[in-house]
């Protein structure tokens, strides 16, 4: 069958076991083609082609349900339902999500871009199932790397004590998740795999009968299935941990054997009770570079597929904000024995793999944790730590209690550094960090504060440790303006004060963050039609420079606010309920993302999406301002005198 032809997977219904290794074959062409291409997920799609094939097998879709943890694995799932002919989309704007999305197709039954959701998930389905006497199977695909969230746990302990619930959890074992998976599960895990009963029944046992004088170097289908029982009889406590917990445990099993795996999995859904399904797979199979470097290739930018190296940029770019910032802390570590960097599974990603390398002592990766990383830093800090927790601000979400009942409330020092914060691009609505701004900015007794640049996000970080009480900064992704650093020597930043960039007397601009640049750029436009603008680089969201902006809004009269955040809740609505707090009247317009999901895309789509490129902004300040014959800007009559 050609991968081209398929557009329901049900069409891989009673294919040959050979028919099913030339579709995964093609899977890995077309997903190798196309990645290469365009850049998106790499190594956990091309470690589950098997894996799909087989589960699929023993499913009906147009029924049954599957949840993909986190979803950048589930690529081969994507190519056979139905999105082949749009897979060279994939991450572009109005093309491909590079994640599941329940709008893309009816096969996505959950859409999730953070880890853990899966086990979850699934078992509200199959509980819905069972309440409404209906007949479908339900079925979560985890990865080991995702087992390490409290979720999946706190899933796995509900589904435990619901014999009667029928629900196959597959374990996708690949001894990854972006970075190297840590922790005691993960080490049990280990054990399973390298066990030496289990490497002596995989290997030795299998080449030994295969090279019998009347075997002729093959292995009989019927031997290959007492190969797996042999090995499951051999090692009967390896799922110990599972069945304590009320799952019926089978495994560990080849996850790229597929007539292995189709026995497994239909003695799964026989069961009638919750299942683990121990599938080892190898990240990256079927294309050495990516087998050989799996955090490397885990995503990758286009590629020349020959070679594997990264195609050559168009420009050299600056460092990005996060190489920076992992560069600045391995200094500060090293100055300071009392800093510690703490991590939740991203460690290459938020540039801590830079402190992981240099002062590994200091060094935490607590896996896809994010509540247990905030609350771990907060009792660190008791005992006199000084600790710095880099987490995505997508991600930092999910420990939202944790900032407030742990760190907040007690005013624990701990520094928080909020990498991809704003639009993030292709990755789409699970990954933009477009929240942080407005749920931060009401915890009690943090300091919240942005950069407008890398040199002022060393002198941030410098001032958060020295802070006697929890701050956040919040990076963008990418790479900033290529100002000078600083090796050493940095002078913190006196809290609360912003600076003013320039000066005009005819509208106040107070951007903060990543809109800095942009709002010199949007008052250059301005410039070109003799509208004269203060510019002020807020610095800091908490506390506000009341005494810096209240005085330039009254005389001025005219306010613009600009933000890579959500608006509501955000920068601009707490700069103008300072205002309205101190009863000053202005007029005023706040730029930043309006009440919407941003989709995938390239960073500057969405950004021109939503109207934030210097040149739109300047336009929505002129519509809004009407041009008085002096050349000053007027306010547009209105109901209120105090605009958003």
């Amino acid at each position: 069958m050609r991968l081209s032809d398929l557009t329901h997977p049900n069409q891989l219904h009673g294919l040959s076991i050979a028919e099913l290794e030339d579709v995964a074959c093609q899977i890995r062409e077309r997903h190798l083609q196309v990645v290469s291409t365009s850049g998106g997920h790499l190594g956990p799609g091309l470690g589950v082609v098997e894996l799909t094939l087989a589960l699929y097998q023993t499913l009906d879709l147009d029924h049954d349900r599957v949840v993909w943890d986190v979803g950048h694995q589930a690529y081969p799932h994507k190519l056979i339902t139905g999105r082949y002919s749009d897979f060279h989309t994939l991450r572009q704007k109005s093309g491909v999500a590079g994640y599941l999305k329940r709008s893309e197709s009816t096969f996505d039954h959950f859409g999730a871009g953070h880890a853990s959701t899966s086990i979850s998930a699934a078992l509200g389905m199959a509980l819905a199932r069972d309440q409404r006497s209906e007949d479908f199977k339900c079925v979560a695909v985890i990865g080991d790397g995702a087992l390490t969230g409290g979720m999946a746990l706190e899933a796995i302990n509900h589904a435990g004590h619901l014999p009667n619930t029928p629900l196959v959890v597959v374990l996708n074992d690949n001894d990854m998740s972006i970075s190297p998976p840590v922790g005691a599960l993960s080490t049990y895990l280990n054990r399973i795999r390298h066990s030496p009963p289990l490497q002596f029944l995989s290997d030795s046992v299998q080449e030994s009968v295969k090279n019998l004088p009347f075997m002729h170097g093959e292995l009989p289908e019927e031997l290959k299935s007492l190969k797996g029982s042999m090995r499951r009889l051999a090692v009967p406590k390896l799922g110990a941990v599972f069945e304590e917990l009320g799952f019926t445990y089978m495994g560990p099993t080849d996850g790229h054997d597929i007539s292995e795996m189709i026995r497994i999995f239909q003695a799964a859904h026989r069961v009638g009770g919750p299942v683990l399904v121990h599938v080892v797979t190898t990240k990256g199979k079927g294309y050495p570079y990516a087998e050989a470097d799996q955090v490397g290739y885990h995503a990758q930018s286009a590629f020349d597929l020959t070679t594997g190296k990264s195609l050559p940029s168009k420009k050299p770019k600056p460092p990005s904000y996060s190489k920076v910032f992992g560069q600045t802390l391995v200094k500060l570590c090293e100055q300071d024995s009392t800093v510690v960097g703490i991590t939740a599974a991203m460690a290459t990603g938020t540039g801590l793999d830079l402190l992981q390398k240099a002062v590994p002592s200091q060094y935490i990766d607590v896996g896809i944790a994010e509540q247990h990383a905030v609350t771990l830093a907060a009792g660190m800090t008791t005992e006199g730590l000084k600790p710095v927790v880099a987490i995505y601000s997508t991600f930092l979400q999910r420990a939202y209690d944790q900032l407030i009942h742990d760190v907040g409330i007690q005013n624990l020092p701990v520094t928080f550094v909020l990498d991809r914060a704003g639009i993030v691009g292709a990755d789409g609505p699970t990954h933009q960090g477009q929240y942080d701004i407005s749920y931060l900015r009401s915890v009690p007794n943090f300091t919240v504060m942005a950069p407008k640049d890398e040199a002022e996000l060393q002198r941030m970080l410098v001032t958060g440790i020295q802070h006697n009480g929890p701050t956040a900064l919040r990076i963008p992704r990418g790479s900033g303006e290529g100002v000078p650093l600083m090796e050493e020597g940095w002078e913190p930043l006196k809290i609360g004060r912003g600076e003013v960039l320039q000066e005009g007397e005819d509208l106040l601009i107070v951007a903060y963050g990543s809109m800095v640049a942009p709002a010199i750029k949007t008052a250059e436009i301005l410039k070109m039609s003799n509208i004269n603008s203060t510019v002020i680089n807020a610095r800091f969201l908490r506390p506000l420079d009341q005494a810096l902006i209240h005085p330039l809004a009254r005389r001025i009269g005219k306010l613009v606010t600009m933000e890579e955040g959500a608006l509501a809740g955000g920068f601009g609505s707490c700069v103008v309920e300072s205002l309205s707090d101190e009863d000053i009247v202005v007029s005023t317009l706040r730029i930043g993302i309006p009440d919407k999901l941003v989709d995938h895309a390239s960073p500057d789509q969405s950004k021109e999406s939503l109207g934030l490129t210097p040149q739109q902004m300047a336009s929505r300040i002129q519509d809004r301002f009407i041009i008085s014959n002096s050349k000053s800007l007027v306010q547009t009559p209105s109901k209120s005198p105090i605009q958003g």
